[in-house]
């Protein structure tokens, strides 16, 4: 079994099990929410489904904004196998399986309520799933190691967006829809592997407390460790960092159909742009955080992801570019992954061990409402002012994440951690 050993050197923070592990989390984490984000937004469009209800099923995400209501329930009980962290993995991970593979058995145009359903399963699966493999990871990597894990985690998440937002699609031009949810959901076996392969973390589980206080004592903790001042900052950052880029890419499958490109055009793009460059990204951003620091990442990376929004306006006005479409894909993966990379290990070391699966639910549920709630209004937004000036005013949105960060990370600050 893959071992969660401490390690302490500098070499031995890159080259360890951990981050190995890693890369499996981040698979399996990000495949079901491109499932949700892309490839059933696609599959709706090319079955004639308007674009503004196309938004609207964004909204189907709610139980990654409320998480952290049964996350407490996750950290409380223990299945009757592999433990507690590894049996809630097996749980979950079924049921994505089920519920993906089945996704393609429903016409659009006449089961939309079913294929509605269906996806609400789907995303409680995931949610469920990012509780678990979320505090694992936590429990796993030594506070120096958050920045580079987290990295690698995030990278891998991306990577698995080539399955359901490159092949999936290129399948699409293929084979029947019911064939391309069945092949993708076989792509979660990655995440039944990990399930078997990786051992309990040693991490003590929380005091055994009446149920009602269970769900009160991991956000009491915060609240005693930070203060109320500092609660409301960084509760209100990790809304606003991620919101522009959050929207940009809402409908970005839908704008590259609407621009005139093939799913085959975009599956093959979509691996040959975003592959090399996230695997760059993964290890330049990961090591860079080892030397600076995950504030100042979180400023660097942060003024990328603005830029790349900017991309997509650009690839507005052009037209269908193949070219072009490369490019910002890029530099997208690129730059709003390292983004992305810090700002998780700036979620993993604003929580305490003791209660990490309840309070990364708290705050990634947090980043989760522009996803879900605010995304839900893209569609009307984009046939109001269209594609152009819609990714100009999620560029202007992306602002004042970064003007929280004087007080929330400021780039001579300390790195501090939790418990």
């Amino acid at each position: 079994m893959l071992q969660a050993e401490q390690a302490p050197g500098w070499r031995e923070a890159i080259l360890n099990k951990r981050m190995l592990i890693c890369v499996f989390t981040g698979f399996s984490s990000g495949m079901p929410l491109y499932v949700i984000l892309q490839l059933i937004p696609y599959w709706l469009r090319n079955n004639d489904v308007g674009l503004a209800k196309i938004g609207l099923f964004s909204l189907v995400g709610m139980p990654y904004i409320l998480k952290f209501l049964w996350a407490p329930l996750m950290d409380r009980y223990v299945p009757p196998f592999l433990g507690r962290r590894r049996g809630w993995m097996l749980i979950t991970q079924l049921l994505l399986i089920v519920s993906m593979g089945a996704m393609g058995l429903f016409p659009p145009a006449d089961a939309l309520t079913s294929i509605i359903a269906l996806a609400v399963v789907l995303v409680v699966a995931s949610a469920s799933q990012d509780v678990v493999l979320d505090a694992y990871r936590r429990e796993i990597l030594p506070d120096r190691e958050l920045g580079l894990g987290n990295a690698i985690h995030v990278q891998a998440y991306r990577i698995s967006g080539l399955i359901p937002g490159g092949l999936s699609f290129i399948m699409s031009d293929h084979l029947p829809w019911s064939s391309v949810f069945l092949i993708t959901a076989a792509f979660m076996g990655f995440g039944l592997a990990l399930c078997l392969a990786v051992s309990e973390p040693d991490t003590e589980p929380p005091p055994k407390l009446p149920l009602l206080s269970s769900f009160v004592e991991p956000f009491l903790e915060y609240w005693n460790r930070r203060g109320w001042k500092s609660v409301v900052l960084v509760l209100s950052f990790l809304f606003f960092y991620k919101l522009g880029d959050s929207m940009a890419t809402a409908l970005s499958t839908v704008f590259y159909n609407d621009l005139g490109f093939t799913g085959t055009q975009i599956g093959l793009v979509a691996k040959n742009a975003a592959l090399w460059p996230t695997i760059v990204g993964a290890l330049f951003g990961g090591l860079l955080m080892l030397r600076i620091g995950i504030n100042r990442a979180l400023w660097l990376f942060g003024v990328v992801q603005v830029v790349s929004i900017l991309g997509f306006a650009v690839l507005a006005e052009a037209g269908p570019v193949l070219w072009l479409l490369a490019v910002v894909l890029c530099f997208e993966y690129l730059g709003v992954g390292l983004g992305t990379a810090a700002f998780v290990a700036f979620i993993a070391r604003e929580t305490s061990k003791t209660y990490a699966a309840t309070q990364i639910a708290l705050f990634t549920a947090i980043t989760a409402i522009p996803r879900t709630v605010v995304n839900a209004s893209t569609g009307f937004i984009v046939e109001v002012v269209g594609w152009t000036d819609f990714f100009l005013l999620c560029a202007l949105i992306a602002l004042p994440g970064m003007v929280l960060l004087f007080w929330v990370a400021p780039w001579r600050g300390g790195e501090k951690e939790g418990s």
